[in-house]
């Protein structure tokens, strides 16, 4: 299955709709929630993101860029398949108050960042090594979302 070189994920438009989805959410609801020590404040969180979406963007342009394959497209479908479960994240957290839900999306969120960042490799290492920040990050991301659901089940 191929897809054509314009049909590709823009990380920025996905991290935009899904910061939609906290922007009431964190005055409210996630200001009243028991949060760990470790809790960054919540001014750290846009500044990160875009950052991330933004080297999350270059990567994918170095994939994009690379000779048409049947690797390419698998490699680009994980990209598309990692970046709705980060879209479907802020949703279910914020939106639908649910950590719990997020703690799972989050989890298939991380196997699919590991697999996405794998399968750019064999296509661009650089690309690959673009992803790394997001992997750690979102592994951090992993453990906060824990400890809020622990302290607030």
């Amino acid at each position: 299955m191929a897809i054509p070189d314009h049909l590709h994920c823009d990380p920025l438009v996905g991290g935009t709709l899904s910061g939609l989805a906290t922007v009431n959410s964190i005055s409210t609801w996630y200001s009243t929630l028991n949060k760990p020590s470790f809790n960054p404040p919540n001014y750290l969180f846009g500044p990160v993101w875009t950052i991330l979406y933004i080297l999350m963007g270059i990567s994918l342009y170095l994939i994009v860029s690379t000779t048409k394959s049947d690797l390419r497209t698998t490699a680009m479908i994980i990209f598309g398949g990692q970046l709705f479960l980060n879209f479907c994240w802020s949703f279910i957290f914020f939106y639908f108050q649910s950590p719990l839900g997020a703690l799972v999306v989050i989890i298939a969120l991380l196997i699919g960042i590991v697999l996405m960042i794998l399968y750019f490799f064999k296509l661009s290492h650089t690309a690959a090594y673009l992803q790394l920040p997001y992997l750690l990050w979102v592994s951090f991301a992993t453990v906060l979302n824990g400890a809020v659901w622990y302290l607030n089940r």
